[in-house]
């Protein structure tokens, strides 16, 4: 009975969307912004929690203006809270204030824009798309909020075909890219990128699943999972070795997939389904990362930390397999 009730509210909250492709949730969960297709706009809703702990979903006062030519393919909203993103399928990345007021449209020089977002920790926006390279802006603000401009930050070169996906780290120190070219790669993003100092390339890696599409690099940057047809491969980005091979996870294909933000999982979406699957891979390549890092230390405190975090990526892979690993 509760759960009926939940799913009515839920009902009711989504009437009059008009055809939603995308929602993004504001950092502070008090708002969430939809891309209605029909109606080529985006649109905030408030959310504001009742007494008997249901939500009401309160509409903006007016949509964001018809800016975009040709189909949006991602929208997104910084973690910082302090702008929003569309990007279309031609070359264009819209800025956005939260109130709906173009700050700033970047043109991405890409022919098309295959896939773009926002980077986890709300500085960067990117995309990928016909040419063999990931292009990064900082958009950046003043003291006191302002906004100030976008400016390029650096690019991932090094492909030699048009990059399908990519992804951020949590801190955005590390991305991984993925190409028609049949290989996926591993970058250090980590660069003073205003004195001009390009990321570095750390690994490259086959491709092994079919016309790979999607590609999710988990929040520490120790794993990387690769969506190609129905199947999915995860990665070690310590050695590049496959560690993981999920094959037909999807009836027709992988639409989508991320990690959580824990690391432990790993989820999927595609034919009205949505898989969740253990990050495996990740837990063993906490282990092989702790046990160098102990090989390397004798400071006893240090030691003691690596144990146990040795100890608990055991345990984490023993409650998977339900066995000593």
């Amino acid at each position: 009975r509760d759960l009926a009730a939940r799913e009515h509210r839920c009902l009711r909250a989504n009437v009059g969307l008009d055809h939603a492709e995308f929602v993004r949730l504001s950092p502070d969960s008090r708002a969430f912004i939809v891309w209605l297709a029909n109606a080529e706009t985006i649109r905030v809703y408030k959310m504001t929690k009742k007494d008997d702990g249901s939500f009401t979903f309160t509409a903006s006062s007016g949509d964001f203006p018809k800016k975009h030519k040709a189909p949006v393919i991602n929208i997104g909203i910084a973690e910082t809270g302090k702008f929003i993103m569309s990007a279309s399928s031609d070359t264009t990345i819209l800025i956005w204030s939260l109130k709906g007021e173009v700050l700033a449209s970047i043109n991405t020089n890409q022919m098309n824009n295959a896939y773009a977002t926002v980077s986890p920790c709300g500085r960067f926006v990117a995309s990928c798309g016909f040419t063999p390279d990931v292009k990064v802006w900082e958009v950046c603000f003043g003291k006191n909020g302002e906004f100030r401009e976008v400016t390029r930050a650096f690019e991932l070169k090094g492909h030699t075909a048009g990059v399908l996906s990519f992804s951020f780290s949590n801190d955005s120190r590390r991305m991984a890219t993925v190409s028609k070219d049949g290989t996926w790669k591993f970058w250090d993003t980590d660069v003073e990128y205003k004195k001009q100092q390009e990321p570095y390339l750390l690994l490259t890696g086959r491709c092994a699943v079919p016309e790979p599409r999607r590609i999710a690099l988990s929040p520490d940057g120790r794993a990387v999972a690769i969506a190609g047809g129905a199947d999915i491969a995860v990665h070690n980005t310590r050695r590049g070795a496959e560690e993981e091979r999920f094959v037909g996870v999807h009836g027709q294909g992988v639409a989508d997939l991320a990690f959580d933000t824990t690391g432990r999982y790993l989820v999927s979406c595609g034919d009205r389904a949505i898989r969740v699957l253990h990050n495996t891979a990740g837990h063993r390549a906490v282990v092989e990362d702790m046990e160098a890092m102990l090989r390397g230390t004798g400071n006893k405190a240090t030691r003691e930390r690596l144990e146990q975090q040795i100890a608990g990526a055991r345990k984490a892979l023993a409650a998977i397999y339900g066995k000593k690993v």
